[in-house]
């Protein structure tokens, strides 16, 4: 885990700080799937700023993660750029102006960009845009091997079921 301390910052309101900081990424669940980070430090540019009114930090990076495709279960990477912003109030009087990453006067930088880089990740993680997935009646990569199933034979005795059902 990386955290950074805030007590060791003396800002004045306007004031900027900005500085290089390597941020440890942990693996994460998503979809029931487990997904690592490659590398699992990234470089991250930090910068808090104060404001009359709280604080704002801004962490920006670039990672790549690497675990199953959501479709043929074949290996995927996904890399995205995070660019998150966070507003702590210096007198919070709701849970809305308090970050939830600030701590004790600590940031917790782990925890804040494993969560912005979830945010950033599509609705699926695939192997490729063109993912063909895998067969629902043989459960085999259709990517390797496409192939296609006969229909199977109506028994006799639900015809006419089947015939209500297409009505229908």
């Amino acid at each position: 885990m990386t955290f950074f301390n805030l007590r060791s910052l003396r800002l004045r309101s306007g004031e900027e700080f900005r500085d290089e900081q390597e941020v440890e990424l942990e693996p994460f669940e998503l979809g029931g799937e487990r997904y690592v980070p490659v590398p699992e430090k990234v470089r991250a540019e930090l910068s808090i700023t104060q404001a009359s009114t709280g604080t704002v930090f801004e962490l920006a990076f670039r990672a790549a993660l690497y675990g199953p495709c959501q479709r043929c279960l074949g290996e995927a990477t996904v890399e995205r750029s995070v660019a998150a912003r966070e507003y702590q109030a210096t007198r919070p009087d709701t849970n809305e102006l308090r970050s939830p990453y600030v701590s004790d006067g600590r940031l917790d930088l782990s925890a804040w960009a494993r969560d912005a880089l979830a945010l950033a990740l599509p609705e699926q993680i695939l192997c490729r845009a063109a993912c063909a997935g895998l067969c629902p009646t043989c459960g085999k990569d259709l990517n390797v091997d496409p192939h296609e199933h006969p229909e199977e034979r109506v028994d006799p005795r639900w015809a006419e079921l089947e015939r209500l059902r297409d009505e229908l």
